[in-house]
């Protein structure tokens, strides 16, 4: 079994990149399976859910502005006007798509926290204090650029804490950072530790990583590519284009059958036919249509029928007919209008 810290920062990235979600994954199987077990500091928690709003927040931010950037730029440009239509509504198709990945970074966020929080917090120790702040004092890293870094110092004295617990046998510990610049040796390969942390790594039981997906990989190969094949398939969005598109249809359909049901209420006679319809209509007048805008309601429900065809229009049951609307009102509701919205 191995014992893994993941540093702050790993999380933090995890949860910025839609496509890491196979990785998290692997590692909430991990420990489920008692294959991996989370060393967590109160730090790292403390950290994560400080930085989470923000990190929620910057997934959708970030890529609003890019692509308003990039839809002024192809304004400016120029150029063919249809070409360009083209691209603009690329632009909006992915825009639209935008507060879908702001969902995912959400989703991740919260799967990570659920995995910290489900794990034994470490408070630190006196001792993990004493010698945080003795590396301070000799400037040893991660204080070796001159800046405060005595969260890194709790964190990594955590580590070595556990590392050297005489109590724990038959199990491997890992710690995992993409801090390279306080815990990486300096000029040379980022994948070995700072000398200064040369005693608490070996080549067997405490490994440095730099990569996540490394450690895992170190730990059992097979299931880290079984898991992540299951999980790297993502319900691609559907861009605003093609929404519209079906909204369009669910219009004309929902509007064709309530033309027919009133071409039926007139044969029945239960809706007149006025050469101009008067309003407030009397109390208990037989309800009416003015003769011009039935005139116009048919033209209409025959460029409907040239336009999607009667088998498309129905006509529908019960079920079938509150689907339609269902979908009407659905698509309606992630465009902004609120729910049970079916004016047509």
């Amino acid at each position: 079994m191995f014992k893994i810290l993941v540093d702050t920062c790993v999380w933090l990235d995890l949860a910025k990149d839609p496509r890491q979600l196979p990785l998290l994954a692997v590692v909430e199987e991990m420990v489920k399976a008692g294959m991996v077990t989370l060393i967590v500091p109160r730090l790292v928690l403390d950290e994560f859910r400080c930085h989470r709003e923000r990190i929620a927040r910057e997934s959708c931010r970030s890529l609003s502005t890019h692509f308003r950037l990039v839809k002024e730029a192809v304004n400016k440009i120029g150029g063919d006007k249809k070409k360009m239509q083209v691209v603009l509504s690329h632009l909006d198709d992915v825009d639209r798509k935008i507060p879908i990945v702001g969902g995912v970074a959400d989703e991740a966020l919260e799967r990570i926290e659920k995995l910290l929080s489900g794990s034994d917090i470490i408070e630190p120790s006196d001792t993990v204090m004493l010698r945080a702040t003795r590396r301070a004092v000799e400037k040893k890293a991660p204080f070796h650029h001159g800046k405060n870094a005595m969260a890194d110092a709790i964190i990594i004295e955590t580590y070595a804490e556990c590392v050297s617990d005489k109590k724990v046998s038959n199990v491997r510990f890992a710690f995992v950072t993409h801090n390279k610049n306080d815990f990486s040796i300096e000029n040379g390969n980022h994948k070995v530790p700072h000398p200064d942390f040369a005693g608490l790594f070996s080549r067997i039981r405490s490994l440095y990583f730099t990569n996540l997906l490394e450690l895992l990989r170190r730990i059992e190969p097979s299931l880290v590519g079984d898991i992540m094949f299951e999980n790297s398939w993502m319900q691609e969005p559907r861009g605003l284009t093609e929404i519209l598109g079906a909204m369009d249809l669910l219009f004309h359909q929902v509007w064709y059958n309530r033309h027919q049901n009133m071409l039926f209420l007139i044969e029945e006679g239960a809706i007149k036919v006025a050469e101009k319809e008067s309003y407030p209509r009397p109390a208990g007048a037989p309800q009416t249509v003015q003769r011009d805008i039935l005139k116009a309601a048919k033209r209409a429900a025959r460029d409907i029928e040239r336009r999607y065809g009667k088998k498309n229009l129905g006509p529908w049951d019960d079920f079938e007919w509150g689907m339609i609307n269902g979908k009407l009102s659905a698509l309606r509701w992630v465009l902004g209008y609120e729910w049970d919205m079916l004016d047509t």
